[in-house]
């Protein structure tokens, strides 16, 4: 099931399942962190399934952050909004100015921009355009993914756990020296930006560099951790002294197809073996270890 309000490219709310095992078999993490959280699709699952005591959710993006800060402050404001305001066309353009024109510090408006466009853009991409097209002569129409009652389901849901949710808005390098030093008893999961595509889908895309420099930074933590990225060599090789998996995925905003991703883990112990995989039910297809 997914909890997010939120539509993500490569959102990976499929890997829940595993993610859920593996905290499990350690049975010693009290707090799970995403430092990209955009949809927080896994934190929410862990959170309501109870496999974790305290999430700790970060995204830079201030539109993004926007909405969680929203859903966990002004929960009551938001769903009056989603409640009265029409799925259009004409409102599409005038979410679009605020969005684009308001973005510099936190607002309830551009919290709700951000969810409106979320919801009613292809593929859940902030930058794409309305699903349907502007002339709205598409095979599915502006409104198809912007279920009023459904959304606001999920967002009183999060609301009652707003005292197990720790929100930030920061930089990630910042986020990683000061913000997860903080959190002992943790396991985080990156899941940054795609390495080839991620200047077409986010608005804070990593350049080399940027993975580089997460990289060193994620290589000196003490925590456990999972990373997960575009199957791509130069990945590949700056994680080449960590045990890593290949799996297939189904991406709708990326190719519309299976793509293939990589995942790394800082203890070999996290992994999961063929008999712990057929006691779950996920899409997530492991191929093989990529190390051998």
């Amino acid at each position: 099931m997914n909890y997010s309000p939120l539509r993500y490219p490569g959102g990976k709310t499929k890997m829940l399942p595993i993610i859920k095992l593996m905290i499990n078999k350690t049975k010693h993490h009290a707090t799970y962190i995403e430092p990209f959280a955009g949809g927080a699709g896994v934190a929410l699952g862990l959170l309501f399934d109870g496999c974790v005591e305290k999430i700790v959710i970060n995204d830079f993006d201030k539109s993004i952050y926007s909405i969680w800060r929203a859903i966990l402050t002004e929960n009551e404001r938001l769903i009056q909004l989603i409640r009265n305001t029409p799925i259009s066309i004409d409102e599409w353009h005038k979410q679009k100015l605020i969005y684009l024109n308001q973005n510099k510090k936190y607002s309830l408006e551009l919290g709700f921009a951000a969810l409106y466009l979320n919801r009613t853009n292809r593929s859940g991409i902030l930058k794409a355009g309305p699903i349907g097209g502007f002339n709205q002569n598409g095979k599915y129409l502006i409104d198809v993914r912007f279920k009023k009652e459904e959304l606001i389901k999920r967002i009183e849901k999060i609301a009652l756990y707003r005292n197990k949710i720790k929100l930030y808005n920061c930089e990630i390098n910042t986020f990683i020296k000061k913000i997860i030093p903080k959190y002992k008893n943790s396991v985080i999961y990156f899941d940054p930006p795609y390495f080839k595509k991620g200047k077409d889908l986010y608005k804070n895309f990593f350049t080399k560099k940027d993975h580089e420099r997460l990289c060193k930074q994620i290589r000196s933590l003490s925590n456990d951790w999972i990373v997960s990225y575009d199957n791509e060599d130069y990945i590949k090789s700056l994680y080449s002294d960590y045990e890593s998996k290949e799996y297939k995925i189904h991406h709708s905003a990326a190719n519309n197809g299976t793509g293939v991703e990589v995942m790394f883990v800082s203890d070999s112990g996290l992994w999961l073996n063929d008999n712990e995989l057929k006691t779950i039910k996920t899409s997530i297809n492991f191929i093989g270890d990529t190390n051998e």
